[in-house]
């Protein structure tokens, strides 16, 4: 097989690894599976937690591992901390999956005071209507905010922006 194969076959198989705690995305689509390089015949690759007190950082990388030794490769992960992981790294396929699982996707604005103070108006994944109220700055997750949509009445998580 050639390098380039190898090498594709390796991405693949890191790359759909799923996020624990949101499983509707895997790890390529979320931003924080930030490359997987080849090393002799060691498959590595970088992964970027969300954010620094992630619960789920190493059942992420511990899957990712066993998911390149199960496409038989030896596997390592190298935990990438610079630059930090921003919720704009969340590529366009990952966002509507959040959306159509029922969850808020970040407005692309990290690096704004909106990515700290959160959004003045988050959408509705379940009507779209914008017309919604936070209830609490954390919902099923540490990284997510809890609403609800006036418009119809559905309760949701948001997704914040980092």
């Amino acid at each position: 097989m050639s390098a380039t194969a190898k090498q594709t076959r390796a991405w693949e198989a890191a790359a759909a690894v799923p996020d624990p705690e949101v499983p509707c995305v895997n790890v390529a689509e979320l931003g924080i599976l930030r490359w997987v390089r080849l090393e002799d015949d060691v498959a590595v690759a970088g992964v970027t937690p969300t954010y620094s007190g992630c619960p789920a950082t190493l059942a992420i990388e511990m899957s990712i591992e066993a998911a390149l030794r199960e496409a038989g490769f030896d596997a390592r992960i190298e935990r990438v901390l610079s630059p930090a992981w921003t919720t704009d790294w969340i590529t366009d396929e990952g966002r509507e999956k959040l959306r159509a699982y029922g969850i808020a996707p970040p407005e692309q604005a990290a690096g704004s005071v909106r990515a700290l103070f959160g959004e003045v108006s988050v959408t509705c994944p379940k009507c779209g209507s914008t017309d919604t109220e936070k209830l609490s700055e954390f919902g099923s997750t540490a990284c997510k905010a809890h609403y609800r949509c006036r418009a119809c009445g559905e309760p949701f998580d948001y997704f914040k922006c980092i």
